[in-house]
């Protein structure tokens, strides 16, 4: 018997699946994001007392800014690791105010300390011990969006891209960009840092994944698409949406966009391309989006409704294209869990295409 615990770490929620692969027993949860629940904490603090801020990258958004705006009225220091949440270029977190200081500092009397970090064990322990099964696990998998570390003057978006294609082309398909703990390119700071906390998890193998890859996956586990010889995903997640189309568990190719850019119009015109082949990079990127690629042409005839999941696919309701909300192992919220468990099940040997229907 072995338990696996998959953890999604989105910009809106985190979403915990735990899995019993010999009882085929699973239980989930659905909570406020890691993000969140720091900048909630961070923006709680008493006002005008310095603040020493630890940890590791994570993601940003909200926390950024309550640093920022905490910045410009009493001092705000943050070490090397936990700056690079804010940005990888560490003059542009001083000029939002903050000091850079060194791993490991200890606070100084009188500063209010605050710790960075998509990984909060304690946190996991109450949500995971409230399912009634025991805290511990064979195998944990975690996901996030990671722009990787680009070089200078290169784009986190073509950047982050090109490093998914040159995996993809050579073996295209999504669990490829699975990651045990120690194989993560040093690019993927984000991932190594979830890593490293997942670690102090009571498990051997720690396994992580870029989230928007781990949702394509997932959604391909919906029940339409059993059986099918081609199938169209489209996760509409809080901040990104990944379209990819796939010839059984081959993926012919993907576009990735800004879901506050997300237009319903271009959508209808994005998928059909895509499925054609003849989708341009460029042209996606010059609206702003991550950018697109395609190793193969379907015919989107031949297609079948497209499986929507994310907690925002409500924004594509008005498709003109035939869409069925998705629901792998019954839960549109379990897409990205759902692509880490068929991915690690690949990676461990076994057919899942029918695993979780």
């Amino acid at each position: 018997m072995s338990s696996y615990l998959l953890i999604d770490v989105g910009a809106g929620t985190q979403d915990i699946l735990w899995w019993d692969d010999e009882q085929d027993l699973s239980y989930k949860a659905v909570v406020s994001s890691p993000v969140r629940r720091v900048a909630a904490k961070a923006a709680s603090l008493p006002k005008g007392q310095p603040l020493l801020v630890t940890g590791r990258e994570m993601g940003g958004g909200p926390i950024t800014r309550v640093l920022k705006e905490r910045a410009k009225e009493s001092p705000v220091f943050i070490t090397k690791s936990a700056a690079a949440t804010l940005h990888h270029n560490k003059e542009r977190v001083r000029a939002m105010g903050l000091q850079i200081v060194e791993d490991g500092i200890e606070p100084r009397e009188g500063q209010l300390r605050l710790r960075l970090g998509d990984i909060d064990v304690a946190e996991i322990e109450k949500i995971v011990t409230s399912f009634g099964v025991d805290f511990e696990f064979d195998f944990v998998a975690v996901c996030a969006q990671d722009h990787g570390v680009p070089p200078p003057g290169i784009s986190h978006l073509v950047y982050r891209q090109d490093k998914f294609v040159k995996t993809l082309t050579e073996n295209p398909f999504p669990h490829e960009l699975l990651y045990r703990h120690d194989e993560i390119e040093p690019t993927w700071n984000r991932l190594r840092s979830m890593a490293l906390d997942a670690k102090e998890l009571p498990t051997q193998e720690v396994y992580v994944m870029d989230s928007g890859m781990a949702a394509i996956l997932g959604a391909t586990h919906d029940r339409s698409c059993v059986h099918r010889k081609y199938s169209a995903v489209l996760d509409v997640a809080t901040s990104h949406t990944v379209g990819a189309i796939f010839s059984q568990q081959e993926l012919l190719g993907l576009f990735e966009v800004h879901t506050k850019d997300l237009k319903v119009e271009e959508l209808d015109e994005l998928l059909p391309a895509l499925a054609k082949g003849e989708l341009d990079n460029e042209a996606v990127l010059q609206q702003g989006g991550h950018g697109a690629w395609s190793r193969g042409a379907a015919p989107f005839a031949e297609i079948g409704p497209i499986v929507a999941t994310g907690p925002q696919r409500r924004r594509v309701k008005d498709s003109k294209l035939e869409i069925h909300w998705g629901a792998p192992m019954g839960d549109n919220m379990m897409t990205g869990t759902t692509g880490l468990l068929a991915a690690l099940r690949r990676r461990q040997g076994f057919h899942t295409e029918n695993l979780f229907q």
